[in-house]
């Protein structure tokens, strides 16, 4: 977990610095001798060891601390600081990230191959974790992110089959879900997910074209089944304002016949070239 280093301004621990350098050669000017070199070496020393406690922190970046091995805090503030001097730091940047990965060949929830990428937008929110709670933080939001994406892939179908059933092309529900699982793998890298979106989805190559030809299928019955439902509603209407108006009195076989030839002429896919009977009914 992080906390907060011990620091002071920079400038005022540079200025103490330097009285104390400034010191130490006043005294052995002024008083040569060996208490004298005594006392200016335990300042000199003082000063040199010092002068490693100087840090400067870049905006939107934070300087994890650690004293021989043990982790003493975090700096976030920007600017010029003193910390405790002998220390190690390591630089973690805290700004804003994008990892796009790769284009996956995986199984979705049916067993069909497909491809599929995501965009993952995330930044360190936890410098402790990230240093110290994986190896690399960045190769680990990588992998992690492949392998959700991944998961995801094979939770849900490409498509749909029932109505209000969740599908890879459902892309708000998707990303809510990949965005959950990610945050939660992250976690132990001290990162936060600002977002995720799914940027590429295809079938895979070798079966692209089948399931091309399916869908055009499943649209051209779809279609049909419109123009069906439609061309029977206005053969009703059209027997119904017949016999409304008396128009003409048809039996159920000339009915039947009119019947045939409207749907024939509403729902067939090619122009109709109409016969003109000149003669009577029979």
């Amino acid at each position: 977990m992080e906390k907060r280093a011990f620091r002071l301004p920079g400038f005022a621990a540079l200025l103490l610095l330097l009285v104390l350098a400034a010191v130490a050669v006043v005294v052995i000017v002024v008083a040569p001798g060996p208490a004298t070199i005594t006392v200016t070496s335990v300042l000199g020393f003082v000063v040199l060891v010092g002068a490693t406690g100087f840090i400067v922190v870049n905006p939107n970046d934070a300087q994890v601390v650690q004293f021989f091995g043990r982790y003493v805090g975090s700096i976030r503030d920007a600017g010029f600081h003193w910390t405790w001097p002998l220390t190690d730091r390591r630089r973690i940047t805290l700004r804003v990230r994008n990892f796009e990965t790769q284009k996956l060949k995986v199984s979705d929830a049916d067993g069909n191959p497909v491809e599929i990428g995501a965009v993952v937008v995330w930044r360190v929110v936890d410098s402790a974790n990230a240093a110290f709670g994986v190896d690399d933080y960045v190769r680990y939001v990588a992998v992690q992110a492949e392998a959700a994406v991944r998961h995801m892939a094979t939770t849900y179908p490409y498509e749909a089959h029932e109505p209000g059933a969740t599908s890879l092309r459902d892309s708000t529900v998707v990303s809510e879900q990949l965005t959950a699982e990610l945050a939660e793998r992250f976690a132990l890298a001290g990162v936060e997910v600002l977002e995720s979106r799914v940027t590429h989805l295809a079938y895979a190559p070798e079966i692209a074209q089948a399931m091309l030809a399916r869908q055009q299928a499943s649209a051209i019955v779809s279609a049909r089944y419109k123009i069906v439902e439609g061309a029977v509603g206005m053969v009703s209407t059209a027997l119904e304002r017949l016999s409304e108006e008396h128009v003409v009195e048809l039996d159920e076989e000339r009915k039947a016949q009119m019947v045939a030839n409207l749907l024939v002429v509403l729902c067939g896919d090619r122009a109709v070239s109409p016969v003109v009977n000149a003669g009577t009914l029979y």
